[in-house]
């Protein structure tokens, strides 16, 4: 019977350090999987160093820019390929390259 819970005692630390070794393997590539989501999404420019406005500069404006991804309808804000944050359709910035 010593022998038996000896055994039990092995088994089970061996499945601990089993799941501990894997679990060592796996966080830090979860880790960097969503370490790499995030600098994707900051890869944008800010508005302030694009110079952003909501208003158009003539007849440029973010509709009519190529970068430029609508919201719900056309008057919604959107967003932008290179600028971070809501974008007015009727917004400008420095990047506009027309469509």
């Amino acid at each position: 019977m010593l022998m038996e819970a000896n055994c039990d005692m092995l088994v089970s630390k061996s499945l601990s350090r089993r799941s501990f070794i894997g679990g060592v393997v796996i966080l830090p590539a979860l880790a960097s999987a969503l370490t790499g989501r995030a600098r994707a999404d900051s890869s944008k420019a800010s508005q302030a160093s694009m110079h952003y406005q909501t208003t158009p500069n003539g007849n440029m404006h973010c509709s009519e820019c190529k970068f430029f991804i609508p919201g719900q309808d056309a008057q919604s804000n959107g967003s932008c390929q290179v600028v971070d944050g809501s974008i007015s359709p009727n917004g400008y910035c420095i990047a506009f390259n027309q469509k």
